[in-house]
């Protein structure tokens, strides 16, 4: 039996969505290209997204290279760590991923185990390439990054981005006085990123060349209230917390109110940007019902992030998938970038009222230090007045060597200075998208069977915002100067800014078929009576309904049913 990922897949390569990347030499798993309509609709999710971070919210985009330097990829962590656990299967050789096969035979948590745990559960079970029991393998890490050099003769090496977030992060000074160094601020970015996944085959779900959508909203660490929390106060959800996942509970619905203050979801700025990402999922035409939000379980969440929440989508072939992660990240990548690169990466907050601080003032005697310590004399009298008095002096490392000032060569003195703020080094709260994953289930959700004139009809019910073509105009006959009303209608739909097509092939049943498949919202037919009266019939996709329209008044009504105005009950 078929299920709904073949069928989705089937018709996603014949009618011109998504297909496998450089067919005619084989293809490579993890690799797909976008047709005609499969990139329409991949940019019309991007689009909503961008009306929700940057039209919205008022995160400014940017766009960094795809190809980073080492040291970008050294202090994020990602040379050092960026892998999966792999082994070979000794009959047939094939690469696998470890925690992917062994979760494909029920074991839980299997992303979280050890090499070695891995190895114990997987002695006995079969490979899901050639279907030989395994016997004891050699559990690895394996890099997923994509390495490259820079310049002539490899003089520098480089790396294909893993995720677009390190960008932004490299970016923070830059963006902070772009922002006029004011708390709290965001970047957002839409691109590429790259992971040489071991053994991809989930299709769209899998990728090795990726598509992401990332936020980095930088925040005060103390003030993680968000200024329009109201927006989302009251938005209800399912949320499958650590304690359902405890339980084997399911989930429980909650406004973001509640739960921020139940201690379910750590701040405000998670919660708005988990009810956020549950607005844009439903916009673009995900199940409500096929959605859940899961929390990160202490033991996968990273070690530096104060909480985690994945967005779901139940998919008929592959279950619960990740589509999208919101991350209170901390301060993790600002302190490790500054100290990879040495920048100053904090922002000066100003108090509202100057502080008066207890403070010891450390005042160098030159006259003793010149003869003892020489020409180290002034970098030494430099860094002391931020080191601590110890009992026998000073400590100090000048030029990599460890120096101690006796007491004798300076002046403690107590005084109450003025302090009228502090450098802050801000957390960071990250939603990251996977578009392509999106696109998949907007496709899955999207797909459904009906009967139609007693045979039965595939219809991609797609929402008017992500459909690729948005109105089909279909003259009944391609003569009688019907196909030059058509035509005209045309011209007008796209002067209203609607993605038309014109379709004059076939019987008319079957080209409303065809548009059907393709999840075209409107299909307007020109007939012998648009001649007479100057009208067309206006048909629903989804409802099959038809209405007699004036042609001067379709392209504005059509432009309101596409942007939400207007229902096509609405239309009398």
């Amino acid at each position: 039996m078929e299920d709904t990922y073949e069928r989705v897949t089937e018709l996603a390569r014949r009618r011109g969505f998504v297909w496998p990347s450089s067919e005619i030499y084989g293809s490579v798993a993890g690799f797909i290209d976008y047709g005609p309509l499969g990139a329409m609709m991949k940019r019309r999710i991007e689009n909503v997204w961008r009306k929700f971070y940057v039209v919205q919210e008022g995160y400014y985009e940017i766009e960094c290279p795809t190809v980073g330097i080492e040291p970008i990829y050294v202090a994020s962590g990602h040379v050092g760590g960026f892998s999966d656990k792999m082994f070979q299967c000794p009959h047939c050789l094939e690469f696998l991923r470890a925690d992917h096969v062994a979760e494909s035979f029920g074991i839980p948590h299997a992303g979280t185990m050890s090499k070695q745990d891995l190895h114990d559960v997987l002695v006995d079970k079969e490979c899901p390439a050639c279907g030989k029991v395994l016997g004891p393998v050699d559990v690895f890490d394996f890099n997923l990054m994509f390495t490259t050099s820079i310049g002539p003769g490899g003089q520098r090496k480089g790396y294909l981005r893993p995720e677009t977030a390190q960008g932004m992060f490299v970016d923070f000074p830059r963006l902070l006085r772009f922002y006029r160094d004011h708390l709290p601020f965001g970047a957002v970015q839409i691109g590429k990123s790259y992971r040489n996944e071991i053994s991809p085959r989930q299709g769209m779900i899998r990728l090795r060349e990726f598509t992401q959508a990332e936020a980095e909203i930088f925040v005060h660490p103390e003030e993680k209230d968000h200024p329009f929390f109201s927006r989302y106060a009251d938005y209800a959800m399912p949320l499958c917390g650590i304690a359902q996942q405890e339980t084997d509970a399911p989930a429980i619905t909650k406004t973001m109110r509640q739960a921020v203050d139940e201690g379910i979801i750590a701040n405000e700025y998670v919660a708005y940007y988990v009810a956020m990402t549950h607005d844009i999922l439903c916009t673009i035409g995900f199940n409500p019902d096929k959605i859940r939000f899961r929390q990160h379980m202490p033991d996968e969440r990273a070690h530096y992030a104060t909480d985690c929440w994945d967005a779901e989508a139940l998919s008929d072939r592959f279950g619960w998938v990740e589509i999208v992660g919101i991350a209170d990240r901390t301060n993790y990548d600002l302190k490790a970038h500054s100290k990879v690169s040495g920048e100053k990466m904090t922002i000066f907050v100003q108090y509202p009222e100057a502080k008066k601080v207890h403070h010891k003032a450390i005042v160098p005697n030159y006259g003793k230090m010149g003869p003892m310590f020489r020409n180290k004399a002034k970098a030494i009298a430099e860094l002391m007045p931020t080191a601590v008095p110890q009992p026998d002096g000073l400590h100090l490392v000048v030029d990599g060597e460890e120096i101690i000032v006796p007491p004798e060569m300076y002046t403690v003195k107590d005084e109450m200075v003025d302090v009228f703020g502090e450098d802050v080094m801000p957390h960071v709260i990250e939603p990251s998208y996977g578009i392509d994953r999106m696109s998949y289930m907007v496709l899955e959700h999207a797909y459904a069977e009906d009967v139609a004139d007693g045979e039965t009809r595939t219809v991609m019910r797609f929402k008017s915002c992500v459909a690729p073509v948005q109105a089909a105009v279909l003259p009944l006959m391609a003569r009688d100067g019907l196909d030059e009303i058509a035509r005209k209608l045309v011209d007008a739909l796209q002067n209203e800014g609607v993605q038309t097509e014109y379709d004059d092939a076939g019987a008319i049943g079957r080209r409303y078929r065809r548009q059907d498949e393709i999840g075209t919202p409107v299909c307007i037919t020109i007939d012998y009576d648009t001649k007479e009266d100057a009208s067309a019939t206006v048909r629903d996709r989804d409802s099959m309904k038809q209405v007699r329209l004036p042609l001067a008044e379709i392209p504005a009504v059509v432009y309101q049913l596409m942007n939400g105005k207007k229902t096509f009950d609405q239309l009398r």
